[in-house]
């Protein structure tokens, strides 16, 4: 990360989330993700960072491009959503023009996209939401009608 090596400790955290009754409380793994170092982790790819993931009981995982903005790899979700049975998040780079590339996913995680000139640190531009969400509900329509359930 830009902050140097952190350590990551699953079993601590659940514990915490036990301790505090907050078990209905979710925990997504971002993996592989936009700000952090991958020198170390270059040779593991991201199904197997997935599958360690859900094995130290992540209740979903986040893939994300990059930067800040640039879209995750639809390919990846392909490979992660084949390799977990937890949610798949994207959670970077979701844009009117490339959604379609996501309709697998679990959920979208929006930020940029919905900020004037799509920049994320601008304000929320309510046509960008209303245009993406129009764009959502075509997509779903279609995928309704070739028998994908989404």
């Amino acid at each position: 990360a830009d902050e140097g090596i952190v350590n990551a400790c699953s079993g601590e955290l659940l514990r915490y989330r036990r301790h505090i009754g907050a078990d209905h409380v979710q925990i997504f793994a971002d993996i592989k993700k936009k700000h952090s170092s991958h020198a170390l982790t270059v040779d593991v790819s991201v199904s197997e960072t997935a599958k360690a993931a859900e094995f130290f009981r992540a209740d979903g995982i986040v893939l994300t491009g990059t930067a800040t903005g640039i879209q995750a790899n639809p390919d990846e979700l392909k490979e992660v959503g084949r390799a977990v049975r937890i949610p798949v998040l994207i959670g970077s780079g979701v844009t009117l023009e490339n959604v379609k590339d996501y309709v697998d996913a679990d959920a979208l995680i929006i930020g940029s996209f919905f900020k004037e000139c799509g920049h994320w640190n601008g304000r929320v531009d309510p046509s960008r939401v209303k245009a993406f969400m129009h764009k959502i509900k075509q997509l779903r329509a279609y995928n309704v009608k070739i028998g994908r359930a989404h």
